[in-house]
């Protein structure tokens, strides 16, 4: 029986403050969430005072990037192992922002998953399709790509320690959300193409949900038979929010 993850991403918000009192929020009400897994990935900066302020609760921690060497000379860049060091357990790859604004292609979202495996993380594999894919009829053709490219580079086996993160860019941030039959859809076919290369990690894989989610769909989002939880980014900033989505998941 998989069970349900809900990770927030926090993306480039917060300040020490914010952070704090957004921690404190989500510890308070920790004890009200049963049944399912909880993750938050904040800005790389503040990942060693969230890792403190997490400590001795089941709220684990995931880097919003990780880098496709190990080390070396790669400035600006963060790897598996620092993010490893300072505890976390997951790394988000591929996020849509990491795509599009950055020009991140698939070979290179694919590294990072390899990477992130290396160095003991669980990569939360993001792939989705644009607007105008998805009114071009490419919802699938697009997330077949993306996940082709790990599959290709590391083999169904990946994924036995993986998470896969369905994120339909339309829907991030614009308060858009797929219906959760839209999105069902997109995760039974994800599932159903990992299915004749090896039907356990098929069955087992984690697919979450991305995409505008917040307490009043969250629910009906994850009653769904393949949606098992969520990368929540906005909702995630507000501690009862997340909670609330938490609470829906489990």
């Amino acid at each position: 029986m998989r069970r349900k993850l809900v990770a927030g991403n926090w993306k480039m918000n917060g300040s020490l403050e914010s952070i704090r009192a957004l921690m404190a929020g989500i510890r308070s009400g920790m004890d009200q969430v049963e049944g399912a897994d909880v993750a938050v990935c904040p800005p790389a900066i503040y990942i060693p005072e969230v890792a403190s302020l997490a400590a001795g609760t089941a709220i684990a921690l995931g880097g919003q990037n990780v880098c496709d060497h190990d080390a070396g000379a790669f400035t600006g860049e963060i790897s598996g192992a620092m993010l490893r060091e300072f505890g976390c357990r997951y790394a988000i790859v591929g996020h849509s922002e990491r795509r599009n604004v950055y020009g991140e292609s698939d070979a290179l979202v694919a590294a990072r998953f390899a990477a992130a495996q290396r160095a003991g993380l669980t990569p939360i594999l993001c792939v989705g399709e644009l607007l105008e894919e998805r009114e071009a009829g490419q919802t699938e053709a697009v997330v077949a790509r993306q996940l082709d490219a790990v599959l290709e580079e590391q083999g169904i086996g990946a994924f036995r320690d993986a998470v896969i993160a369905y994120e339909p860019v339309w829907a991030i941030g614009t308060g858009r959300t797929a219906s959760p039959e839209q999105a069902q859809e997109v995760h039974a076919f994800i599932r159903n193409k990992l299915t004749p290369l090896d039907p356990g990690i098929a069955d087992a894989v984690v697919i979450q949900y991305g995409g505008s989610v917040k307490a009043a769909n969250a629910a009906e989002l994850f009653a769904m038979p393949d949606i098992d939880g969520g990368l929540i980014g906005g909702a995630s900033l507000d501690a009862e929010e997340f909670l609330a989505i938490c609470r829906a998941a489990g």
